[in-house]
């Protein structure tokens, strides 16, 4: 086989890669309109987390009447993995390729690839290794050797090899958006932030990378960027109750409860067992002393998902309120039960 030959299969097999990476760009994604959300966390509260079908969902908690401006709690979200997931593509046969002459890196590569679909990462990061030794400037192992490390959650080396992508080709938006999202899993929200800012500026319309962004700046308390960047996002996707919530949850960051509740509202129009939307819409209303309405919103969450911890503490603050001690009490009970204590 000659050095032609050779780099002519490692084109075509480039081109094959370049075209399948085309990975969903979208978390995180957006949940009401599939279920790839469904091993995506969301955290209510820091003692209570909830499985759902949102990747990147924003919480508030109940604000207390006598303070409207003691905000507790903080939001919880997951992330969209869905980019991260393998290469589609049909499997090149690894056999055929060494008869074909194709140079080694390749091979290694291909069988990292197949490894990582199985989930073995392990070794496929063996794999992806060793086509990075033969060719540290073949991109793809880096990226999926990177991938690897973020779904075994080594964020430190995952950053490293994004880090070396980026310097190879900085022209790539999705490079930014992994890095961004290794370091939001670190807590670096403000790097994060310029990451998936500089995955925006290459791709305007990167609907993962801004809907990252907008978590990360929840997390930083910008509610204000927040609803900005949830604008766009919702020009763009305007079917997606996950940024619906989001951006309500924002405004009542900034004690709007009012456009709060409107955002809450067409979240559960867009998704009606969306349990967290009622949980946050049960709570503006709470805030706005609507206290029937509260309770209303709280037995929907409730009868959507029995084992929503912080839905039982908020309706037992309002039966509380209205004098029904023994039924709070029970709520208190239930809340703590499902919290493990």
């Amino acid at each position: 086989m000659t050095h032609k030959l050779t780099l002519t299969i490692l084109i075509a097999l480039c081109v094959i890669i370049a075209g399948c990476k085309g990975k969903k760009t979208q978390i995180e994604q957006t949940e009401e309109q599939t279920e790839i959300e469904e091993q995506i966390k969301e955290e209510v509260q820091p003692e209570q987390t909830e499985e759902s079908a949102s990747p990147l969902v924003s919480y508030q908690t109940q604000r207390p009447l006598s303070s409207l401006s003691a905000l507790r709690g903080r939001a919880g979200i997951g992330v969209n993995v869905s980019e991260i997931d393998p290469v589609y593509f049909q499997n090149p046969d690894l056999d055929v390729l060494r008869q074909m002459g194709a140079d080694q890196f390749l091979i290694s590569y291909f069988s990292g690839e197949q490894f990582y679909r199985d989930g073995n990462y392990d070794r496929a990061i063996t794999e992806y290794t060793s086509s990075i030794n033969r060719n540290g400037e073949f991109i793809e192992a880096l990226v999926s050797r990177g991938n690897s490390w973020l779904k075994k959650r080594d964020y430190s080396r995952a950053i490293d090899d994004y880090t070396r992508a980026i310097r190879l080709d900085g022209s790539r938006a999705e490079l930014y958006n992994y890095r961004g999202y290794a370091r939001a899993e670190r807590g670096e929200m403000n790097q994060a932030v310029e990451d998936f800012t500089r995955a925006i500026a290459l791709n305007k319309n990167y609907v993962d990378a801004l809907i990252n962004r907008s978590h990360a700046l929840y997390q930083i308390g910008d509610y204000d960027k927040v609803i900005e960047d949830c604008d766009r996002i919702i020009n763009l996707e305007p079917s997606n109750a996950v940024i619906w919530n989001r951006r309500g949850t924002a405004w009542y960051r900034k004690e709007d409860d009012d456009k709060a509740i409107k955002d809450f509202t067409e979240a559960i129009r867009l998704r009606s067992d969306y349990a967290v939307a009622w949980y946050n819409r049960g709570n503006a209303w709470y805030s706005k002393g609507e206290l029937d309405r509260a309770l209303s919103d709280l037995n929907r969450t409730l009868a959507i998902n029995p084992s929503f911890a912080a839905a039982y503490t908020s309706r037992g603050n309002i039966l509380r309120l209205q004098g029904n001690t023994e039924s709070a009490n029970s709520d208190f009970a239930s809340a703590q039960r499902l919290q493990g204590r």
